[in-house]
């Protein structure tokens, strides 16, 4: 799919696909709380399963099938997807225990950081320089992680556990030289074998829900695929026809959503602790995009310059 004509505007059909990408995995919380009776591993390797079929499909569709089969073959990518996967298997997982478990607001606070860890990331490991705004940023998610470990007498385990997975998940990601369709496929190829053997092993101890009397229980456990592969996949092609800046500041759709299934449906406590440091979460996203605006002003306004001497 080709990118916009204009890298300077965003696509309208990639505004729409970004969006509906947010929206899907805002509400995710209210699917898999369908399946809070259902342990979190059994429910990540549907997830596994039922995600190949679908990714395999688009590949297909879009003949690129080979560069997966060629990723096989060469050590150096099977060794990097290893990795991702690992990291993106363990994200879903403490993603899944979160929602099961009543703890959607701390998993909502961990994506929120994420993008703020992202840029102490880039920092640390790239060298990049951080702005003024963007140390104040992170200072301030900073405070809101303490404040939270002070009030809680422990550390936000879910919501630094999703930061860590994913903000490294997607730093390697950026390291794999293949497409972001052909590589989701082939992270599912390597979690496949382990997956198939959680499943057989549950099914052979009598512990599986799948295929029971419960017939919801196995609808539900084969739209996993669904509700991965196909938000992923509309991300993958909806984030090349829009600014950088424009996803980094849609981004907080997901978060903010899965905040207000947290608190208006699953009816988690918003205490004094929360109060404090989600505000202050917020100030950070708010001084991000601030910055993030800046950086697109002067670049816009660097190309207008550069046309205008051409």
């Amino acid at each position: 799919m080709s990118s916009p004509a204009d890298p300077n505007s965003d696509s309208p059909r990639g505004l729409v696909l970004v969006i509906l990408t947010y929206v899907l995995w805002g509400f995710l919380p209210l699917y898999m709380k369908a399946l809070a009776h259902v342990p979190p591993v059994e429910v990540v390797a549907h997830r596994v399963i039922w995600s190949l079929p679908i990714a395999a499909a688009v590949l297909i569709w879009q003949g690129r099938a080979a560069e997966v089969i060629a990723a096989l073959r060469t050590p150096r990518l099977l060794a990097m997807a290893v990795l991702t996967a690992m990291l993106i298997s363990v994200n879903w997982l403490v993603y899944v225990w979160a929602i099961i478990n009543d703890h959607a607001m701390e998993a909502a606070l961990g994506y929120y950081i994420n993008p703020l860890f992202s840029v102490f990331l880039g920092a640390v490991l790239l060298k990049e320089r951080l702005g003024r705004t963007q140390l104040a940023a992170i200072a301030l998610a900073a405070v809101a992680v303490v404040i939270m470990t002070v009030q809680a007498g422990r550390l936000p385990l879910v919501a630094l556990g999703l930061t860590l997975t994913w903000g490294f998940y997607a730093y390697c990601k950026k390291s794999l030289p293949l497409g972001p369709n052909q590589g989701f496929t082939l992270e599912v190829l390597v979690l496949c074998p382990f997956a198939a053997a959680i499943l057989l092993w549950l099914t052979l101890t009598g512990q599986s829900h799948f295929g029971t009397g419960a017939g919801a229980d196995t609808l539900l456990l084969l739209g996993c695929g669904v509700v991965t592969a196909v938000p992923l996949m509309l991300y993958a092609n909806g984030a090349k026809l829009v600014r950088l800046t424009t996803v980094g500041i849609l981004q907080y759709i997901a978060p903010t959503l899965i905040f207000l299934c947290a608190v208006l449906v699953f009816g988690e406590p918003f205490d004094q602790s929360r109060r404090i440091a989600f505000p202050l979460i917020w100030a950070a996203l708010a001084l991000y995009s601030l910055g993030l605006w800046r950086q697109y002003g002067a670049a816009r306004r660097k190309a207008t310059a550069t046309g205008r001497m051409q």
